[in-house]
């Protein structure tokens, strides 16, 4: 199942609908949910209606169907109660740490590092990225996210995987040039960490079919940077996977439905495979050549996050954005 938000001016939370799998058109679901917030609270009951719709739409001659177009789309969730995100890619750890001359965590290989962002605002994935000065280093972050519906505290890791219920991509945006300050203040990120942007469509785990598997997606994640090749790192080599991320999220405390855990930048030890963010491929450039000539992003600059299955199927729709002066 397809689960999509269409953007209003009168509703913060925009439209529920349900996505055809070929991602060309809708049917309204408010009659389930207002919006998908609403229906991750009560997944139990709108599920089957959802499955209901997701049914009908791919039959021929549906009544009531939209076109779906893009720039309609927001965020499938504009706003959530929670965000948080791990770095479970190892070599994108070991890369940016690196590249600030910053230690790598004694307990690297067995506690996820994990920060929480700011929830209350998501870009569309067709929005602009706001740039405030150039000199915050302004970059891209090409992830996997989960949604979650209620988790109890202290829940396993196996346990965990049972709690996700939809998928997306994201675009974490960071500014390099606020981090290091920002962490050496022992406090964590904040300001170089502006709002993110999703993928259009959110899809159940089953609709993945085999590259769901281990808590993992196990799909390449393609990037293009200014229309050109960027990487295509598969999602697959996650040092920790979605439950244990889950499981760490909620050691000490519940996590509420519509709790959105993102897998930190996709990033495969095999670097010609390109990268996931411009701060990696300029620290490659710098242990290959000596010298970082990648920029980070400036006005105008455009970043295309997508996923395709194996038979070449859009699974979550393009995240698709430029760069302009805030």
């Amino acid at each position: 199942m397809k689960l999509a938000t269409l953007k209003s001016k009168n509703e913060r939370d925009g439209r529920l609908i349900v996505v055809s799998n070929d991602n060309r058109r809708a049917l309204a679901a408010t009659d389930v949910a207002r919006n998908l917030r609403e229906a991750v609270e009560n997944w139990s009951v709108a599920k089957p209606k959802l499955l209901e719709l997701a049914r009908k739409i791919e039959e021929a001659g549906v009544t009531g169907a939209i076109e779906l177009k893009l720039g309609d789309l927001h965020s499938p969730m504009p706003r959530s109660f929670q965000w948080v995100d791990g770095s479970a890619f190892l070599h994108h750890v070991k890369l940016v740490r690196q590249a600030r001359k910053a230690p790598m965590p004694e307990n690297l290989y067995t506690t996820p590092l994990m920060y929480q962002g700011g929830s209350d605002i998501f870009l569309a994935p067709t929005d602009t990225i706001p740039q405030v000065d150039f000199a915050h280093g302004t970059d891209f972050e090409g992830e996997v996210a989960v949604v979650t519906d209620d988790v109890p505290m202290g829940v396993s890791p196996e346990r965990a995987l049972e709690h996700i219920i939809l998928i997306m991509l994201v675009n974490d945006v960071s500014l390099r040039g606020l981090i290091p300050e920002e962490l050496a203040m022992g406090f964590g990120f904040l300001q170089s960490k502006p709002s993110s942007a999703f993928s259009p469509f959110a899809v159940t785990p089953d609709a993945l079919g085999e590259a769901w598997s281990g808590g993992r997606v196990h799909l390449p994640l393609l990037v293009k940077f200014n229309g050109e090749f960027f990487g295509r790192a598969n999602a697959s080599e996650m040092h920790f996977n979605f439950g244990q991320l889950i499981a760490h999220a909620a050691r000490t405390r519940a996590l509420s439905a519509g709790t959105i855990v993102g897998s930190g930048t996709v990033s495969n030890e095999d670097t010609t495979v390109g990268s996931s963010c411009l701060a990696e491929k300029r620290m490659i450039e710098q242990i290959r050549d000596g010298k970082m000539t990648t920029s980070f992003m400036k006005v105008g600059d455009r970043v295309e996050i997508q996923m395709l299955d194996k038979k070449g199927n859009d699974l979550f729709g393009k995240i698709d954005q430029t760069v302009a002066k805030a």
